[in-house]
């Protein structure tokens, strides 16, 4: 079986190369791809069988790379390499998806080349497409294309999302990220862990503390992880809000 390595590490290129030839009935294709771009010609002139296909990478990312093979009739087979600590991992293994955690195992390594299959847009759909154009029920991870590339944030760590202009800003708990995705999407997909707060705000109903009143009369939500930090109710959801609070 013939292997492609792409990935814009020199250091990461060579010890997977090292690995692959190790392993018997695998040959390691050269040249490695050192990105999205590359990869895809490497792809067309040298055919392989499969593609140990890094995640993060400047330009075209892996998910973006394998997004494009799945429109052609016979693409190689996939393994995604990702670190521990820049995408949710466990979103790859919901999804079905074949991937590696670097430093990549050599015994790892040889039972996911065994593993490996031709890119399902069915798959792929779940980890970066909204669950209306999948087809799918909610996502478990919403997917948001930052410096890092396509990065992957548990449903469980938002807090709010909030519309703004063309875009809606996420809130987790390890920061904040923009989405291209209408507020009126999300609520329709989400609704059952979110509720309306405001015409362009939607908090997780888990993180809800309290609700109070200020001395002017307008209403303010705290909710947990924020820091102490408020989102404004208006007054249009102050009901639906406290009677939300109520069957918590």
């Amino acid at each position: 079986m013939n292997v492609l390595i792409v990935d814009d590490e020199p250091l990461a290129r060579e010890r997977l190369s090292r690995m692959v030839s190790e392993l018997e009935g695998y040959s390691v294709l050269e040249p490695s791809a050192t990105n999205g771009e590359e990869a895809l010609s490497l792809i067309d002139s040298l055919k392989p069988d499969i593609v140990l296909l890094d995640v993060r990478m400047p330009g075209l990312d892996g998910l973006q790379v394998a997004g494009k093979l799945c429109e052609r009739e016979t693409p190689p087979a996939l393994v995604f390499c990702a670190a521990p600590d820049e995408f949710a991992l466990e979103a790859f293994t919901a999804s079905g998806v074949c991937h590696l955690v670097k430093p990549v195992r050599s015994e790892l390594l040889l039972e996911a080349l065994k593993k490996a299959e031709r890119p399902n847009r069915v798959q792929l759909a779940v980890l970066t497409r909204p669950a209306a154009e999948s087809g799918s029920g909610p996502r478990s991870h919403i997917s948001a294309r930052t410096r890092k590339g396509i990065e992957l944030i548990p449903l469980a760590q938002v807090v709010y999302f909030i519309a703004d202009h063309k875009y809606v800003t996420l809130r987790h708990e390890g920061g904040e990220v923009l989405l291209d995705e209408p507020l009126k999407a999300l609520e329709d997909e989400f609704g059952e862990r979110f509720v309306r707060i405001h015409r362009n705000a939607l908090v997780a109903r888990e993180r809800i503390e309290r609700l109070q009143r200020t001395p002017l009369g307008h209403f303010q939500l705290y909710l947990k992880g924020l820091n102490g930090d408020a989102l404004i109710v208006s007054r249009r959801h102050v009901a639906g809000v406290r009677k939300m609070m109520q069957q918590l």
